[in-house]
């Protein structure tokens, strides 16, 4: 059975066993999240949530907290003396899924 849940803007096909990569997240390293935003169930029988499944949840352990790799952000314009740098890291909560329910 997997589900289509949505965490921070953004949707994520999940099944029972996988781990993945969300928006931060507030907990502590080894505590159960429960994800309620459920908009889609698959399986056997697909059921497609208007917006949201009613009664359906997902619920995940997190693993960690951390943060991206740096990205650069690097602004030049030719002849003109202009250069700005700037880096940029995404903070991130690592989930492993331990369970979906309908």
């Amino acid at each position: 059975m997997y589900a289509v849940i949505k965490t921070g803007g953004k949707q994520y096909r999940v099944a029972q066993g996988d781990r993945l990569r969300v928006e931060k997240l507030a907990g502590d390293v080894g505590t159960t999240v429960t994800l309620d935003e459920v908009l889609m169930l698959g399986g056997d029988k697909v059921v497609v949530g208007t917006p949201r499944v009613k009664g359906a949840k997902v619920t995940a352990e997190i693993v960690a907290q951390d943060r991206a790799k740096k990205v650069i952000i690097f602004k030049f314009r030719r002849r003109k003396n202009y250069r700005r740098k700037r880096g940029h890291r995404q903070p991130f909560t690592e989930l492993k899924i331990t369970g979906v329910a309908g």
